[in-house]
This record gives structure tokens, sequence and C-alpha cells, in this order.
């Protein structure tokens, strides 16, 4: 099949050059594997199923036998057998030549494979995390404007493509998985519901070590769903449960079923920014709550196209939650971080991008381009009170809008742009 290119291909590329091996991770389904192999001149699948599984038989007879092929060479779901990555550590040591393997791993260990593990691979393996496909990665996003024209205070006016609610609504509900992007949408949006269909059938119980209660476990992956793009409490979570479902759920309960969420990269938490505005505000740090794509949250919720158009308050969290998505991609591919900002006075900026110098640029969200003088206004208001607080206000202020066709900059300084015109 034909490669989409990737944006975090040139970063495992230039990793290589540096390192004995990159470690891919992320969640099922995301392309890590297919990023691998365009890297990769051999291959060793610790999931191939052919043979009753007689690959992860090998790896676990003669460890050996796994690197036996040539550099870079792929080693996809390493995680089946934890002693490779020791063994891998020390085939990097041997000779020290760089770019010798590409491991991809789509769950965090449990604590007792875990206890197998016995050095960190620090300086020999690379982390490198991977996500669902931006809306510039699919070929959804014109790329007229990037992350970086923003940084460097670069953009320019430009009339891009119209977009309709419709079309917005549809990139939302068919998400970011490479294997939606090229079908009709019909068949993609029925690739989330398989996706929590595997994740609850085959890994649940796999990364816990444990029976999980999979009605609760759904009942709070609903609760989630409901609950997308917002900072809820686990408290909150308790009673959205209880209220919707009339079923109690304990607390230490959500904490463990959200611990198995995460280990599997299901979700992808935003979090709280206070590091660098240093103002006398008091600053919430509360998470806010996301799934690692939005179409994971539309599938749970049973939502489509009329739906979402009747009830467009809650389609607008979906969409905030496309857009941050692809802001955290555009963002890391660029060695920078997202947040988002609240405070006790109730200012709020949706999605906060720290830069490597430390200045940052804050970001509003909307839906519709009705929305966009709300936004500024928000925005300069809540700039002039980090200022007025001894704070250091951000370095640029951002509206990104769904329906909108065209890329400006305000009078009062505010860049205005489509989120289908935005890259890395």
């Amino acid at each position: 099949m034909q490669y989409r290119p990737r944006l975090i291909d040139k970063e495992i590329e230039a990793s290589l050059k540096a390192y004995g091996a990159v470690n891919i991770v992320g969640a099922k389904w995301i392309g890590k594997t297919w990023a691998g192999r365009k890297q990769a001149k051999s291959e060793f699948l610790l999931m191939d199923p052919s043979g009753n599984y007689q690959n992860r038989t090998l790896a676990e007879t003669d460890i050996s036998l796994i690197f036996e092929g040539a550099n870079p060479r792929l080693i996809d779901e390493w995680q089946e057998v934890p002693e490779i990555w020791d063994a891998t550590r020390y085939k990097c040591d041997e000779d020290g030549v760089k770019g010798k393997f590409i491991l991809t791993g789509s769950t965090v260990l449990p604590k007792e494979k875990q206890a197998k593990i016995k050095h960190s691979g620090a300086g020999r393996i690379k982390k490198l995390k991977m996500y669902p496909m931006s809306l510039y990665e699919s070929g959804d996003s014109t790329g007229d404007v990037s992350i970086k024209d923003i940084y460097n205070n670069k953009v320019k006016s430009k009339k891009t493509r119209d977009v309709n609610l419709k079309d917005i609504i549809k990139l939302v509900l068919r998400g970011g998985f490479p294997g939606s992007i090229d079908v009709p949408f019909d068949e993609a949006i029925k690739l989330p519901k398989e996706y929590i269909k595997e994740i609850l059938d085959m890994d649940i119980d796999r990364i816990s070590n444990t029976k999980r209660d999979l009605n609760k476990m759904m009942l709070l992956l609903r609760s989630l769903s409901r609950n997308e793009s917002t900072t809820s409490s686990i408290a909150k979570l308790k009673e959205d449960i209880k209220g919707v479902n009339n079923l109690d759920i304990d607390v230490k309960t959500i904490n463990k079923y959200l611990n198995d969420l995460s280990k599997l990269y299901l979700i992808e938490n935003q979090l709280p920014f206070n590091s660098n505005i240093r103002s006398s505000m008091r600053v919430k740090q509360m998470e806010k709550r996301h799934f690692v794509d939005p179409s994971i949250a539309t599938s749970l919720l049973n939502m489509t196209v009329d739906k979402c158009i009747n009830d467009l308050l809650t389609f607008g969290f979906f969409f905030e939650a496309m857009v941050e998505r692809d802001l955290r991609i555009y963002a890391e591919a660029n060695n920078w971080n997202l947040f988002h900002y609240q405070d006790y006075d109730g200012n709020e900026f949706d999605a906060v991008i720290e830069f490597e110098d430390g200045s940052y640029a804050a970001f509003e969200i909307k839906l519709g381009a009705n929305q966009i003088e709300e936004a500024a206004t928000n925005l300069t208001r809540i700039s002039n009170a980090i200022k007025e607080k001894g704070g250091i206000p951000p370095k640029t202020l951002v509206v990104i809008c769904g329906l909108s066709n065209a890329i400006y900059t305000r009078d009062d300084g505010v860049i205005v742009l489509p989120i289908t015109a935005l890259k890395d």
C-alpha cells in the first residue's frame, strides 16, 4: 500500500543517526509499524500469527535470532518479550554503531514485566511518541500557515478554501486513524467502534493482568466521552456515571481503569500551563481530558452528522479536541509543548504552546466564524490581565476557527486562521 508521509518520519530518521535504536510508542492502529518500515531494511514482527505466533516463541527461545537481518531492523511490538529491551541495549553497546534497530510498542509494560528490564536504555534507545494523523498528514489541511510561522511572526494574510459544517463534522467523526483516511465515510466511522471493541476484548485484562469489569469500563469510557475537552475531576466522572447509569463506582476503581487506558496510550490529557507566566494569578492544576483521537469519543456516544448538527454545543467540544490533537502533533514535531490555561479568576486559554525559548502562544478554538470577535476579545483581555498581575503575557494570540476561509491578523494583533489551513 502507498505510504502517507508522517511528521514523525524526519524525527525517526534523525534519531537513527544519533542513537543505536529508536522506540516508537503510541496507541494501536496509528501507523507505528508502517512508519518503522519506511526506515527499516529488515523486520521481525512479534505479533505475526504465522505458525501459531512462532516469532514470539523464537524470541523467547533464543533472543539472538531476532537481531539477524539488515539494519535498521524493525522489531515490532517488542513488549511481548520484555527481555528484548536489554538485549537491544546490549547490541547497541557492542560496537557503538548508530541506527541499528527500530522498536515499536503499543502498551506500557505492566509492573511485573517492567521488573524484567534491568537498564533504562538512556543514551542508546531514543523514545519517540506517535499519534493519529493530523489534518495536514491526512491531506485535509492545505498547510498554508505553520506553527513555525506563528512563532516567527511570519503569518501572511491569505484566502483559503471554503469548508462547510458537514465537512468539519465528518473530519471529527472519521478521526485520524490511518486505516480510515482513504475509505468511504460510512466505512471510516466504523473503525473507532472496532478499535474500542478490540481494546475491551483483547487488551484491558492483559495490560492490568487482572480481570476487569467490562461494563464499568465501558461506562467510564462513555463518561470520558461526555467530558471530552473539559477539566472534569475524578469525582465528576463518578457523579456522571452514577447520574446517567445509576451505577456506583468507587474512585479507586476509576483511577485503576484510567491507568489501564493510559498504559494503552488511549488517553492523551492536556497538562495545565503556568511555568512561564509568573503572575500573581492563582492557576488551576487540572488536566484537560482527551482521548488520543476525538473519533473515539464520538463513536462511544454514537454521534452522527445529524446528531452533531442538532447539538452544536456538544459538537464544539469534539471539534476542540480535534484541533488540540493537531496542535499537539505540530508542536511536538518542533520540540515544543502543548498545555491549556485556567485560573481562579475565570480566565482560560483553550490551548497554549510553549516554545523552546520559554515564550508561548495562546489559542482560542471556535467552530463558527461568528465567534471570532468574542474569542479575540477574550485572548486580549486575559493577556492584559496576566501582564497587570506581574506575569509574562503570550508572545502571540491566535483564534483557530472551523468555518473560516481566510488567514489574517486583526487590528488588535490577534491572528485568525482555519484549522484546515494549519501545519507544523
